[in-house]
């Protein structure tokens, strides 16, 4: 299955053995048209850095700045779920 996500604004926090993570939802479709989220704690280059230019690095930095805001049912998600 492929998906095409969309960074967001909204970061929640999970209690995950104890430690809080911070993640961001990101907002997209699968393949068939089908509404999801995911909530991504980490995200970094799938080559190894010493392939990786500083141009490289930096279009990703700049990429990843680019957030839309949530839709409605990213910003409905109950904070009960999630770490304050």
């Amino acid at each position: 299955m492929q998906v095409e996500l969309t960074s967001t604004s909204k970061v929640v926090t999970f209690e995950i053995d104890g430690a809080a993570v911070p993640a961001r939802i990101w907002e997209g479709r699968s393949e068939r048209g089908l509404p999801v989220m995911a909530f991504i704690t980490r995200i970094t280059p799938a080559r190894p850095h010493e392939q990786l230019t500083p141009g490289d690095l930096a279009e990703l930095e700049h990429d990843l700045a680019e957030q839309q805001p949530p839709s409605a049912v990213a910003a409905a998600i109950p904070m009960r779920m999630f770490l304050d």
